[in-house]
């Protein structure tokens, strides 16, 4: 049968109560017996006024309350003792409950202070003991009271034991649920990394690729009565472009689906130059200049300032249109460089472009620019790796985004 809730609590004081009830009757039964037994002239347990019974009655019902007041018990315990003893009544089992009671204190108690309470209470009983037996006779049975104080010591270690081995035991349990709390919160802060990472990695696909798709379907419009060949190489670009950022899609968000083996796409600078001819199919005057690096990037810095390097150029077609753009890619002895300028809308010597993009009012300004996903997209990968990043318009009316990103694994700006 199941108990219910808060059920333990009450099963504790009826069986400390059974307990006390049993220490009781095997002290005064045990006590009498013993008397009897030895024919010894000793006082009686009933002289005076029943006063032996009284005591032996009080030591054992004191374990009552050993666990809920356990200094309470022993003191009335070992007074009891005191009492009864120094009366020089016949020595038997009046020390169970007393006994029982040093357990608790030590097993129950708070450790360093329940310890003293209980050393120094031996202590006051065993000279009491001893003062009480200096007359004893036969001088034999002297020994018994050595007996009580040796299993009074054992009483106050078997306690000791068992509340060191309960608190080490709620300490373990304790730091198994710090554990369990630390995986658990480990394991949601990877699961919002990797969510993360998968959105700055659809948004900077969908993102390049809806802004070369506008761009070009913004020329077909312009010039489809005018200029066939070029309506049918914007088509062209439409058409590849929409196919890759399927495929990008594809690989991206097959993390998610459990037992997909397609890897997801890296991106990287090696793929710089079709991202350029993109941007030029997109009407974009790109001048490029990269110092490629002596040693092979790491895959994270490689991805990060490509998918930088990607963002600044949709940015600028989607809130710019065609301009000049230069892209400047760096790389030092513990950094890569990346440096996007671009002058700015309605400069005069790109005004006979054949791809026209977007009307002025549909591209946002540079409000929307600076406050948009994409930079902040931009700032976070730079600063996941440590590095620096900054972006903002240029005295020319243009705009400019800087990142450097280092080499070796260093701690995120966050």
């Amino acid at each position: 049968m199941r108990l219910r809730p808060g059920s333990f609590s009450l099963r504790v004081p009826a069986q400390d109560l059974l307990l006390a009830l049993f220490v009781t009757v095997m002290q005064v039964q045990g006590t009498i017996v013993l008397a009897a037994a030895r024919g010894t002239e000793q006082r009686s347990l009933s002289d005076p006024g029943h006063l032996g019974f009284a005591l032996l009655v009080l030591g054992g019902l004191a374990v009552a309350v050993r666990r809920r007041w356990p200094v309470a018990a022993f003191v009335t315990a070992g007074i009891a003792s005191l009492v009864y003893y120094g009366l020089e009544f016949p020595d038997g089992y009046g020390w169970l409950g007393l006994l029982v009671s040093l357990y608790s204190v030590a097993a129950y108690g708070d450790g360093h202070r329940s310890l003293i309470v209980a050393g120094a209470g031996t202590g006051v009983l065993a000279a009491g003991w001893l003062y009480a037996a200096a007359d004893v006779e036969p001088r034999e049975a002297i020994g018994w009271v050595f007996f009580r104080i040796g299993v009074s010591v054992m009483s106050i270690a078997l306690g000791e034991s068992v509340r060191s081995r309960r608190v080490i035991a709620a300490e373990a349990l304790l730091r198994a649920e710090l554990a369990e709390r630390t995986r658990e919160e480990e394991a949601r802060a990877r699961v919002d990394a990797e969510r993360l990472r998968i959105a700055r990695e659809v948004h900077d696909t969908v993102a390049h690729a809806i802004a070369i798709i506008n761009v070009q379907s913004g020329v077909t419009a312009h010039v489809l009565d005018k200029r066939p060949e070029q309506v049918r190489e914007a088509l062209r670009t439409i058409e590849q472009t929409s196919s890759r950022t399927l495929r990008e899609m594809r690989a991206i968000l097959g993390v998610l689906r459990a037992g997909d083996e397609e890897p997801v796409p890296h991106a990287g600078l090696d793929q710089l130059d079709a991202l350029a001819a993109e941007a030029r199919a997109a009407g974009l005057e790109l001048t490029l200049h990269v110092e490629p690096p002596g040693e092979p990037l790491p895959s994270a810095v490689d991805s990060a300032a490509y998918r930088i390097l990607q963002e600044s150029i949709t940015n600028i077609m989607r809130h710019t249109g065609p301009t000049r753009v230069t892209v400047t890619v760096r790389t030092g002895i513990d950094h890569l460089e990346i440096r996007v300028t671009d002058q700015g809308r309605h400069r005069p010597a790109l005004q006979g472009t054949s791809a026209p993009g977007p009307p002025a009012h549909e591209t946002g300004g540079q409000a929307d620019r600076n406050t948009g996903r994409g930079i902040r997209g931009m700032r976070e990968r730079c600063q996941l790796l440590g590095g620096d990043f900054h972006a903002g318009p240029t005295a020319e009316d243009g705009y400019e985004v800087t990142a450097r990103l280092p080499l070796a694994p260093t701690e995120p700006r966050l």
